[in-house]
């Protein structure tokens, strides 16, 4: 899990929300077309476009999350603030569910880690085989997060693996190495990390951040 920084909203987000009257109220249900295109836009931005939990790409079937549930009566749905981008809004046949779309609507202020937390990637453990487990064993917040997330179903453990694959490589010196993780560390000119940024910083001792 990376680290997520919020950006402001997006300027179109903020004036149609600023339209609210008497007669008319926003809400999330009808948030639609280039306003609601603009809110993801943003959230895929600041997020390096991968997936706020697991750090996949995002595409086309990615969501807007709310990290803390729409169902939760305290919760603005339209908070930018509580929004991120998910990976999973429609599944294929057979995909197993995770990320926001496991999620759902569950929620725990203490056992859910949150990738607005700048300490998020430290409570995790990246191991060289693609799994995942808590830094800590006694730590059940990261336990429970990995189990509420499916963040180490045999799916995700697969694509973590085969991120780490490249790297392994015997005909790489520790030089050639070093160049191929910084390199791979770092932002590209269209403002994108690659995928599983977090396992392969962790696995190769990088200290990017």
């Amino acid at each position: 899990m990376k680290h997520i920084i919020k950006q402001e909203q997006p300027e179109l987000f903020s004036k149609w929300k600023a339209k609210s009257n008497d007669d008319w109220q926003p809400t999330y249900e009808i948030l639609s077309g280039d306003i609601k295109k603009a809110v993801k836009d943003t959230l895929m931005t600041e997020q390096g476009y991968l997936c706020c939990y697991c750090e996949q790409r995002l595409d086309d079937k990615s969501h807007i999350e709310h990290f803390r549930p729409q169902s939760d009566p305290t919760v603005d749905p339209l908070d930018f603030t509580n929004m991120l981008c998910s990976c999973q809004n429609q599944l294929q046949k057979g995909e197993p569910r995770h990320c926001g779309n496991l999620k759902g609507g569950w929620f725990d202020e203490i056992l859910l880690v949150s990738p607005f937390d700048p300490s998020c990637a430290t409570k995790f453990r990246y191991i060289a085989d693609g799994s995942i487990s808590p830094y800590d064993l006694k730590d059940n917040a990261a336990k429970e997060t990995i189990d509420k997330l499916g963040l180490n179903i045999p799916k995700l453990i697969a694509m973590r693996n085969s991120a780490i694959e490249p790297f392994l490589e015997d005909t790489l010196n520790p030089d050639e190495l070093q160049e191929f993780v910084d390199g791979y560390l770092t932002q590209d000119e269209l403002g994108m990390f690659s995928e599983f940024w977090t396992t392969i910083r962790y696995v190769f001792g990088a200290d990017t951040e």
